[in-house]
C-alpha cells in the first residue's frame, strides 16, 4: 500500500518551479545518464528548509541554548563557578550593606560575566546557564508527553469513529474547557500539599513531576484536536481504502498510512508547544509554584528581578533577553518547518 508520503515515482520528469512535488536527477551509474530517480519528500522538505536563511539561523539559536543547558556542568567547571555560592556574601568588596553589588551594572566583571544577584550574592551566568537547564528540561518532557497522549487520543478518535471519536472528543472538549494558567497555578499546590507535608518543603524530584504531571495533563488537547481532524480526512483516501479491503489490521493502518502522513502537523504543533511550555514553567516559578527556590530557575530570575529593578536593572537583563531570544528563534523555526513541508501554506 502506498501513501502520498511514500509517493516517489522513479524515471519520471515532474515539473516542479516551487519544489513542492517530485523532482529529479541524473544518476551517475556506470555512464548511464538517462536514469534518474526521484527526491523523496524529506529530501524535498531538508532542500526547501536549507534555503531559508531565517530557519536555519533559528535553527542554530534553538540548538546553541539546548547545548548549553545540557553541558551546563561542562560550562560550570571551565567557568570556575557554581549558581549555588553565594559569593558576594563569601568576599569582602562585592556587596553593599543594602545587599546589592557595589560595581557597576550589577557587579559585572572579568570574574562574574553577567554580575551578581542582589541579596544572595550568587553568580548571575551560572544562574542563567543553569536556569536555561531547569526550563528547558521540564518543558522538554512535557512536550514529549503531550504529543504522545494527542496523538494516541486523536488518530485513535478520527479513525475509530463513532462511539470512541465521540467520548474522546467530549473529553478533549471538557479539557479545553479548563483555564489552563489558572489551573497550573492552583493544581500544583494542591497535589503538592496532598504528597508532602504542608509545613515540610517538597524535595525537588517530586516538585518537578508535579509540574509535569499537571501541564501534561492540561497540554495536549490542541494538537489532539488538529491531528483528528486530519485522520477524519486521510480515512476516507483511497490508500486507507484499500489497505483495509485487503484486510489489513487497523493497528497496522494507523501505524503505516496514517501516521507517516500525520508528520508535518505534529511537528509544527510541537515547535509551538514547547516554548509555550517554557514560559508556563518560568510563569510558575514566578508566582512562587514552580521548582523551589534553591533551584536556579528562569522564573525565579525574573521574580528576583521584579523586586531589585529599580537599584538593579541589569539582573533582569539577562533572562529577559535569553527567553526572548529563545520563544522568538522557536516560533520562526516553526513556521520555517511548516514552509519546507508544505510551501504552499504561507501563500
Amino acid at each position: 500500500m502506498t501513501s502520498p508520503s511514500q509517493a516517489a515515482i522513479a524515471g519520471a520528469e515532474t515539473p516542479d518551479p516551487d519544489g513542492v512535488g517530485l523532482t529529479t536527477e541524473p544518476v551517475g551509474r556506470e555512464g548511464s545518464k538517462d536514469q534518474q530517480v526521484g527526491r523523496s519528500p524529506g529530501q524535498l522538505m531538508w532542500m526547501r528548509f536549507k534555503r531559508d536563511r531565517t530557519g536555519v539561523i533559528s535553527a542554530f539559536v534553538v540548538l546553541s541554548m539546548f547545548a548549553v543547558a545540557a553541558l551546563a556542568p561542562v560550562i560550570s567547571w571551565l567557568y570556575g563557578k557554581d549558581p549555588w555560592t553565594r559569593y558576594g556574601q563569601l568576599k569582602e568588596g562585592l556587596l553593599n550593606d543594602n545587599g546589592y553589588p557595589i560595581k557597576p551594572n550589577g557587579g559585572i566583571d572579568a570574574e562574574h560575566w553577567f554580575g551578581l544577584e542582589p541579596g544572595l550574592g550568587r553568580d548571575v551566568f551560572m544562574q542563567l546557564v543553569y536556569g536555561m537547564r531547569t526550563s528547558l528540561s521540564l518543558a522538554v518532557v512535557i512536550a514529549l508527553l503531550s504529543v504522545l497522549l494527542a496523538i494516541v487520543i486523536g488518530v485513535a478518535g478520527g479513525y475509530l469513529g463513532g462511539k470512541t471519536d465521540y467520548l474522546l472528543g467530549r473529553l478533549t472538549d471538557l479539557m479545553m474547557s479548563f483555564p489552563s494558567q489558572l489551573f497550573f497555578v492552583a493544581f500544583v499546590p494542591v497535589i503538592g500539599a496532598l504528597m508532602v507535608d504542608p509545613q515540610d518543603e517538597m524535595p525537588t524530584g517530586l516538585r518537578a513531576a508535579v509540574l509535569i504531571f499537571v501541564m501534561w495533563l492540561l497540554g495536549w488537547m490542541t494538537l489532539a484536536r488538529l491531528l483528528r481532524g486530519q485522520v477524519l480526512t486521510l480515512r476516507e483516501r483511497e490508500f486507507v481504502e484499500a489497505a483495509k479491503v485487503a484486510g489489513t489490521p487497523p493497528w497496522r493502518i494507523i501505524r503505516k498510512e496514517l501516521l507517516p502522513n500525520v508528520v508535518t502537523p505534529i511537528l509544527v504543533q510541537s515547535t509551538y508547544m514547547l516554548p509555550n511550555f517554557v514560559t508556563a514553567v518560568a510563569g510558575l516559578s514566578f508566582l512562587g509554584v514552580g521548582m523551589p527556590a534553591s533551584t536556579p530557575d528562569w522564573g525565579r530570575m525574573f521574580a528576583t528581578g521584579a523586586e531589585v529593578y529599580q537599584s538593579d536593572i541589569t539582573y533582569m537583563i539577562f533572562p529577559g533577553v535569553a527567553m526572548v531570544i529563545f520563544i522568538v528563534a522557536f516560533n520562526l523555526l516553526g513556521d520555517s518547518v511548516r514552509d519546507a513541508f508544505d510551501p504552499k501554506s504561507g501563500r
